[in-house]
């Protein structure tokens, strides 16, 4: 989740999480239901499809600036509009940027939704070459999780090297909002690093 998610961009997380079962990572308590459903179920579990691998990378585009439970909040929105994120139908969506900025229920920041519509476009573009957007992804991680088992909140940097690197490579070939930070919670998301702090039940304790 990186400290950009874990802290600095979740103002309304609480100073100490409820005493309840199973202990999780302390960001997962805040904002309502959803964020405890998206720590058990999603982060930091690897993540192989191309369709949910384009979503997480809207996904953390849309939240540079916003807190996640805002992003949370509005998914199944964005899913809608952007057609479950199918990389193919999202690339076709040029003309329907004026009707995306006048839906209420998504980010309508025009920069990060040409951004969804031309990433989508490379998306397709690598697919079409016979490119796997799954391997190419995880090529930075040479296919395999990086686990950290950080203290806590406070030993979860924003970025690393392999979260540069990947951003310096995408925006090479053109992607948009692919910034090391964005990056980096990125690769938390779709579980290429497991951030899981010591004491959260999803930490691995082994190994």
């Amino acid at each position: 989740m990186s400290e950009r998610l874990s802290a600095a961009t979740h103002d309304d997380e609480p100073d100490a999480p409820p005493s309840k079962t199973p202990a999780r990572c302390t960001w997962a308590y805040s904002a309502g239901d959803a964020m405890p459903a998206y720590h058990d179920e999603e982060w930091g579990k690897p993540c192989h499809d191309s369709r949910d691998l384009f979503e997480r990378l809207c996904l953390e585009g849309l939240q540079a600036g916003l807190s996640w439970s805002t992003i949370l909040n509005k998914r199944e929105r964005l899913r809608t509009v952007f057609h479950e994120f199918e990389p193919e139908r999202v690339a076709a969506m040029d003309d329907e940027v004026p009707v995306l900025m006048a839906d209420p229920g998504i980010i309508r920041n025009r920069r990060k939704i040409e951004a969804i519509i031309h990433n989508a476009q490379l998306v397709n573009t690598m697919k079409t070459v016979g490119e796997s957007f799954d391997s190419y992804l995880w090529s930075f991680v040479d296919g395999k999780v990086r686990v950290n088992r950080p203290a806590d909140a406070s030993a979860i940097p924003p970025s690393n090297p392999t979260s540069t690197a990947m951003s310096k490579a995408m925006k090479t070939r053109g992607f948009k909002f692919v910034g090391p930070t964005i990056m980096y919670a990125f690769m938390q998301s779709v579980g290429m690093v497991n951030d899981h702090v010591q004491g959260c039940f999803l930490c691995p304790q082994n190994g």
